[in-house]
C-alpha cells in the first residue's frame, strides 16, 4: 500500500574542523615501522641503497606528526560533515549511479589483490591475468566485439584511445590526412567531440531534429571522403534511444568511416541491444559506473574499450592472452598505439566488473535493464506532475534509464533556478543532483538517473522533496534561493572557481596566498 513520504531534516555535524597539516605535534608518532630483521639486512642490505643517489631527499618531508586515535577522529569528522552514499540516496545521473555490493568491494581490498604489483613475473599474478582475460570474454559477449582493452582510466580516455585508432587505422590505408572529420551529436558526450579535437581531427556535431532524434539528413550531408568516423551516445544524456542507429552506422560504413559507440549510458541496453548489431567498429563501457564500482567522481576510474577484429592491432598493450595452460601479458603487438595509462589499468574495477558480472549472469543484465528503464518511467510519472518542470525533446515517447528535465517554467514564475534547488536538496538529506553538461542546450537542467538499485521508496522520497522544494520556489523563493541552511558549508562562490588567484592546490600554497588557520 502507498504510503506519503516523511521528508527528514539534514542537519549535519559542524566541526570547525584543522587540516591535517596543522595538527600534531613533532615527536609524536602514529605508527612505527618495524626495523629490518638483521638476517634480511644482511642479505638485501638498506633499502635506501636501492634508491639511486640523486633521487634521495636531502631532508625528511614535512608532514604533520600525529598519533593514530586523531587522525581516526579527524576522519570521521569529515565523514560527518558530508552525505556519503551509505546515508542518503544518489541519484547523480549521467554518472549511473548503481548497486555496488560490499561483497565486490571486500574482494577487491584482499591483500590478494592489494598487495600484487604490476612488474610481478607472470606466473605469480595468474589468478588477477585470468579475471583480467575472463572480462574480456564476458563484455564480448555482452557487446558483439571481439577485443577489449581495459587501460583507459575512464570514458574521456576511452573516447581518446578511439580517436587515436581512428587515425591509425586510415594512416595505414594511405587516407590519414585526407580523413580529418569526425561526426558526433549535440547530446552526446562532450569528451565524443573533445577528445576527436585534441587528437586533430575537425568536429562536425548533428544538432537533433524536429523528432528530437539527431537528424539523419543532416548526417547524410555531412559526409564524405573526409570523414573518419561517427563517435556517438545512444542513449544520449537526455535519456532518448536512437531506433534508428543501423542507417547511421551504414551510412558511415558506405563512406569509408568507422564507428564508435560511447556506451557510457548503457544500463538500459544490458543483454538487449549489443554494439555489433548495431553495426559499430568499437565502443567503450565505463567500469566504475556500469559495472559495480563505487560512483566515480573524480575517484579511480576504468573503461573498457572494445574493437572489432579488424582494429584489434592498433589497441594499447599490452594485453592477456592464454595458451591454454598460462595467462601472458603481450607486448609484441608492432602496430598498438602504445600505452595510454601506465601498467594495466585500474585492476580493482575490473576484479568489481567481474564478480559483478558473475553474480547476475546473462538473465540478471537483462533485469538489470528492464529495471533501470522502469524505475526512471515510474519516477518520471512524479516528477512531471510537479510545478513548473518541463521536458524537452521528443514529446510522448519513453526514455531509458535516464531524463532530462527542465525547470525553466519554475525559473520564469519565480527565479528559483536549478543551482538553488541543487543546494536545496541537501537539507532534506540528499546528495544535489546531476545537471548536464556544458552549454546547457537545456534551461536550468536536471538529468535524474535512478537505475536498477534503488526502491519505490527511495524514488518517492527523491520526487517527494523536489515537490516540496518547488511548493518553497512558489511560496518564499528567498528560502530556497539562500539554500543551504543546514549544511557545513554554505554556498560556493563560483566565480572564484575562474579565477587563479584564488586557486590554492595544496595547504602550503594557500597559506602562501595569504589563507588563515580555520580554527584561531
Amino acid at each position: 500500500m502507498k504510503t506519503t513520504p516523511k521528508i527528514r531534516a539534514f542537519h549535519s555535524p559542524v566541526w570547525s574542523e584543522p587540516i591535517i597539516m596543522e595538527m600534531g605535534r613533532k615527536g609524536e608518532r602514529g605508527i612505527l615501522p618495524p626495523r629490518t630483521e638483521e638476517e634480511i639486512r644482511s642479505v638485501v642490505g638498506e633499502a635506501r641503497s636501492y634508491i639511486p643517489e640523486k633521487m634521495r631527499r636531502k631532508e625528511a618531508p614535512n608532514l604533520p606528526e600525529i598519533a593514530q586515535p586523531q587522525v581516526l577522529r579527524h576522519f570521521l569528522h569529515l565523514s560527518q560533515m558530508c552525505l556519503g552514499m551509505e546515508t542518503n540516496i544518489d541519484a547523480e545521473g549521467t554518472a549511473t549511479m548503481k548497486y555496488s555490493p560490499k561483497v565486490n568491494e571486500a574482494l577487491a581490498r584482499m591483500p590478494e589483490m592489494t598487495e600484487i604489483h604490476p612488474f610481478q613475473a607472470e606466473e605469480t599474478v595468474q589468478g588477477i591475468l585470468e579475471i583480467i582475460y575472463k572480462l574480456d570474454l564476458f563484455l564480448r559477449e555482452i557487446s558483439g566485439l571481439d577485443r577489449f582493452t581495459f587501460q583507459p582510466p575512464g570514458g574521456s580516455m576511452a573516447t581518446y584511445t578511439n580517436a587515436c585508432i581512428l587515425r591509425a587505422y586510415h594512416s595505414e590505408r594511405g587516407e590519414g590526412a585526407q580523413r580529418d572529420e569526425v561526426i558526433t551529436t549535440l547530446f552526446s558526450h562532450p569528451c565524443n567531440a573533445a577528445t576527436s579535437a585534441t587528437a586533430g581531427f575537425k568536429v562536425i556535431t548533428l544538432m537533433p531534429g524536429d523528432d528530437g532524434y539527431p537528424d539523419f539528413e543532416a548526417l547524410k550531408a555531412a559526409l564524405s571522403e573526409r570523414t573518419a568516423g561517427l563517435m556517438i551516445t545512444n542513449p544520449e544524456d537526455t535519456g532518448i534511444y536512437n531506433p534508428r542507429i543501423k542507417e547511421f552506422t551504414d551510412a558511415v560504413h558506405e563512406v569509408g568511416g568507422l564507428c564508435f559507440y560511447d556506451q557510457a549510458n548503457a544500463n538500459g541496453i544490458l543483454g538487449i541491444t549489443r554494439a555489433r548489431e548495431a553495426g559499430f567498429d568499437a565502443c567503450h563501457f565505463n567500469l566504475h559506473k556500469t559495472f559495480s564500482s563505487p560512483h566515480g567522481s573524480f575517484g579511480p576510474g576504468c573503461a573498457a574499450y572494445g574493437v572489432r577484429e579488424h582494429l584489434a592491432k592498433y589497441l594499447p598493450k599490452p594485453l592477456v592472452t592464454y595458451d591454454g595452460k598460462m595467462y601472458r601479458l603481450d607486448h609484441d603487438r608492432p602496430d598498438s598505439i602504445g600505452k595510454v595509462r601506465e601498467f594495466h589499468g585500474f585492476v580493482p574495477a575490473v576484479l568489481r566488473a567481474y564478480a559483478w558480472i558473475m553474480s547476475l549472469g546473462a538473465e540478471g543484465l537483462v533485469e538489470v535493464a528492464r529495471t533501470s528503464v522502469l524505475n526512471n518511467n515510474y519516477l518520471t510519472k512524479r516528477i512531471e506532475d510537479i510545478k513548473g518542470t518541463v521536458r524537452y525533446y521528443a514529446p510522448g515517447r519513453y526514455r531509458l534509464e535516464q531524463t532530462r528535465w527542465s525547470w525553466e517554467k519554475l525559473t520564469q514564475d519565480t527565479g528559483v533556478g536549478t543551482l538553488d534547488i541543487q543546494r536545496r536538496m541537501v537539507d532534506y538529506g540528499l546528495q544535489s543532483f546531476f545537471m548536464s553538461h556544458h552549454p546547457w542546450v537545456v534551461p536550468e537542467p536536471f538529468t535524474p538517473e535512478f537505475c536498477e538499485s534503488y526502491s519505490i521508496d527511495d524514488m518517492e522520497y527523491w520526487s517527494a522533496v523536489l515537490k516540496r522544494i518547488s511548493e518553497e520556489a512558489y511560496s518564499d523563493p528567498e528560502l530556497v534561493k539562500s539554500a543551504p541552511h543546514r549544511a557545513p558549508i554554505h554556498m560556493v562562490k563560483y566565480e572564484d572557481l575562474d579565477n587563479p588567484d584564488k586557486w590554492a592546490m595544496t595547504w602550503r600554497a594557500y597559506l602562501k596566498k595569504g589563507g588563515k588557520s580555520i580554527c584561531e
